[in-house]
């Protein structure tokens, strides 16, 4: 029996009547994110918790915030930067709180605003809400009070600073008591969220289950050098392959909707998810996703923390993202709950700035793949990685090409 398989959730602090709601929901074994936060936290201490996408982090300090809740006074407050992840921290705090008489309102954008008004009167006791309709609630419309906040909660916090919700994150700081604790919970730690914590939390605990930036061990990562146009071709290769549900990422919404049209000329049933798409749209394909009526999702990076969802057997990044560390965001979103996972990652030759820069955040080479069946280009990345020896010199060879840190790619 392995270290995490002899875990239990006894001896973490947890009330015994939430101990019967987790055998109930058959939780057995508390994920390392848990393990380490619920205790903390539910002595009421600010936490700071960084961990991998997909490892627990929505129980973690759902457990905490409910059994708090059920035994004093107050609000909690929960921050998240996409609706799509509001609606699913809203689904764990309902699996947990209705023991207690803990009602929960989810208030995001896109959705409506009377009935978001109505959730409010009824005196929920948990808020889920994106920060920009949080602000039209406290600010426009005066449909909220933040003074009796006595949880504060900010998950996927570099996510919201990445969106640039750190101007409205600081304006809702300011309604919210000092007294207050705070719990934060990201995949990654970069300087501005340790400034904020600086500031707005007091001696938090600081729980680190993984390295900033580190991709999960379960999902195993290939990557094709390939043209752009021939991208479409490969990706069609790929899913018959492998038989599973497929989360596909690009860079753009207008390059969303091309990819799902291809996908469903060639007998794919696809369907899409990006800021363009009204909520409605984004549940229902979300929905179809989880059920199976969709086989591939093509997201956007909207998409990448807002994905909740067992079992995806492949995520395809068709583009890099334009920020490294949402590599990581993405290919969480396998592997996930004990299982494994892939990912397999286009890059055309003019990125290798992009690949390099990727690898020294997951401290870790991708391996380089060619496929059978289409023309790829043919070169190695790279060479000096930051795990290849000091001796490995400066050049390397690969299926007819090498790298030279000082010359770039070049044929034999």
């Amino acid at each position: 029996m392995t270290e995490q398989q002899s875990l239990t959730f006894y001896g973490l602090g947890i009330a015994p009547k939430v101990l019967e709601v987790l055998e109930r929901m058959k939780f057995k074994t508390p994920t390392p994110i848990q393990h380490k936060a619920i205790p903390v936290a539910t002595e009421g201490k600010d936490v700071m918790g960084v961990a991998q996408t997909g490892t627990g982090k929505t129980l973690a300090f759902a457990i905490p915030v409910v059994q708090r809740l059920a035994a004093g006074q107050g609000l909690a407050l929960v921050l998240v930067p996409t609706r799509e992840l509001a609606v699913q921290v809203d689904e764990t705090f309902r699996k947990v709180a209705p023991p207690f008489a803990l009602q929960t309102a989810v208030l995001i954008g896109g959705a409506s605003m009377e009935e978001q008004v109505r959730m409010l009167r009824r005196n929920p006791r948990i808020i889920i809400a994106t920060p920009g309709r949080l602000i039209d609630h406290v600010t426009e419309r005066h449909t909220l009070k933040l003074d009796h906040v006595s949880i504060l909660v900010m998950d996927e916090a570099d996510r919201m600073l990445d969106m640039g919700f750190a101007p409205q994150i600081e304006q809702i700081l300011r309604f919210v008591p000092k007294e207050r604790q705070t719990m934060l919970f990201s995949a990654t730690m970069p300087k501005e969220i340790m400034y904020m914590a600086s500031r707005h939390m007091k001696l938090p605990v600081n729980i680190e289950v993984a390295p900033s930036g580190t991709a999960s061990e379960r999902v195993s990562q290939e990557l094709f050098i390939i043209r752009r146009e021939a991208k479409t071709t490969l990706l069609g290769k790929i899913l018959t392959q492998y038989r599973g549900s497929v989360l596909l990422f690009c860079r753009t919404k207008h390059g969303a909707s091309k990819i799902t049209r291809d996908l469903r000329k060639m007998g794919h049933n696809a369907a899409e998810i990006h800021s363009d798409r009204s909520l409605s749209q984004r549940r229902a394909a979300l929905e179809g996703f989880k059920v199976g009526r969709f086989r591939v999702l093509v997201a956007t990076d909207i998409a990448s923390r807002g994905i909740d969802v067992k079992g995806i057997e492949l995520v395809v990044n068709y583009d890099l993202p334009d920020d490294a560390e949402n590599y990581v965001h993405r290919i969480g979103r396998t592997g996930r709950a004990g299982m494994e996972g892939r990912a397999i990652s286009f890059a055309t030759p003019d990125q290798f700035e992009s690949i390099t820069t990727i690898q020294r955040l997951i401290r870790a080479d991708i391996p380089v793949i060619k496929h059978p069946d289409v023309q790829t280009e043919e070169f190695l990345l790279p060479v000096r990685s930051v795990h290849a020896p000091a001796s490995s010199g400066g050049n390397r060879k690969f299926m007819g090409r090498s790298f030279s840190a000082r010359k770039g790619f070049r044929r034999r």
